[in-house]
């Protein structure tokens, strides 16, 4: 017998980048600090609230935008935050993560030939999505070495064709932040146009003093033309939850519901019950800038005594670092093979910010996931000083 053959729709895709450095890392016996999950485990009582779900037989389908508690406690907790009330029935909905939850944004967004905004580096599903749903990727860099938006570029690259841009604060690769004029500017920027914002927030609640969370929901002009997509797994330490939200305006998340409910129709009963449980108490979150701080500042003084050059860290759970003044030849190797060399020979997985470019465009810059147990930030710390 002989398998048919069968053509790539994707020819350019491949495995990720993540998954081939944490393989790498298991492999090689290495501190993984390339791809961006903690290493601890979740609060206890998240976990008591979800088995309580279990124990009382909530199993089965919940609605298919979500838990109605859930959406509720989102509405409540972003209007606590950012003063913009979504109605929990027809403008929240819960996702099996942001990742999910962007793709079916494009789908149900994006036609065959409508072009979206980009700005590079980016996280590695949005190009991929556009394509998926027969977009035009148009790539708009960040400011090299500062990852700061260039509006003259952005408006530069606004056609009668552009359907959507994709905006990322906290951002990840970067760690940066987006300011208030920066939201202001974008705000006016799109003001004119029929462009549609996809605001990924999923680090909403990693912003480290004097620095705080500018939700696009808190701007007028930006919160009726967006999809705001926010993750519960970062927020509280449980990635592999695959849990997440979109709020959006009610025509959009009409749009959107069409989309996920034959994606993933509906997502997992007894964590979203016990979800709703545990945002009753706004602590766990509202305490999340000090928790991250922490472990940002430790790896950061870690660091100042090696010759990496720190990037700023304002956001996220990511520290960026410059490898041109290292003392070793590997330094002159590309950013990906560099990567490879540090896990392999040092024992400390890291991530290309090339792997966030589609071009892979390389500038001398690696980035760390310091989300992790303080011995495990001291253990990789021990073996980068070598560098």
């Amino acid at each position: 017998m002989t398998t048919p053959h069968l053509d790539t729709k994707f020819p350019k895709i491949g495995t990720t980048i993540f998954t081939v450095m944490s393989a790498l890392a298991t492999e090689k016996n290495a501190v993984n600090l390339g791809q961006g999950f903690p290493d601890f485990d979740c609060d206890p009582k998240l976990v008591a609230c979800v088995n309580d779900a279990m124990t009382h037989g909530l199993n089965q389908y919940p609605p298919m935008t979500g838990v109605p508690a859930l959406r509720e406690a989102v509405a409540d907790k972003i209007e606590s935050l950012y003063q913009y009330r979504y109605d929990a029935t027809s403008e929240i909905t819960i996702t099996a993560g942001a990742t999910q939850a962007i793709l079916s944004i494009i789908l149900a967004v994006v036609r065959a030939g409508d072009e979206v905004i980009v700005l590079e580096p980016c996280y590695d599903s949005y190009i991929p999505n556009i394509d998926m749903a027969g977009g035009v990727a148009v790539r708009v860099p960040l400011t090299p070495g500062t990852f700061r938006p260039d509006f003259d570029k952005i408006s530069a690259a606004i056609t009668p064709k552009t359907r959507a841009i994709i905006v990322n604060s906290p951002h990840n690769p970067s760690a940066t932040v987006w300011t208030r004029e920066e939201m202001l500017k974008l705000q006016e920027l799109l003001a004119p146009t029929n462009i549609v914002l996809i605001s990924d927030e999923v680090y909403e609640h990693m912003v480290y003093a004097p620095l705080q969370h500018l939700s696009a929901s808190s701007f007028p002009g930006l919160a009726e033309r967006a999809f705001i997509v926010s993750s519960f797994g970062k927020t509280f330490h449980v990635t592999g939850w695959k849990i997440g939200y979109v709020a959006a305006p009610a025509a959009y998340s009409a749009e959107f519901r069409k989309v996920h409910q034959f994606n993933v129709f509906t997502v997992n009963t007894p964590v979203q019950h016990g979800l709703a449980a545990f945002l009753q108490d706004p602590q766990p979150y509202l305490q999340l800038p000090a928790f991250y701080g922490a472990k940002r500042d430790l790896f950061r003084q870690g660091l100042a005594q090696t010759k990496f050059e720190l990037l700023p860290s304002e956001g996220s759970y990511f520290q960026c670092v410059r490898i041109a003044n290292l003392g070793v030849p590997e330094k002159d190797l590309s950013e990906a093979d560099f990567c490879k060399w540090l896990t392999s020979e040092i024992g400390v997985a890291a991530i290309p910010l090339s792997a966030f470019y589609a071009d892979g465009f390389d500038q001398r810059v690696v980035r760390f996931c310091y989300a992790k147990k303080d011995e495990t930030l001291k253990l990789a710390l021990g073996r980068l000083a070598r560098l």
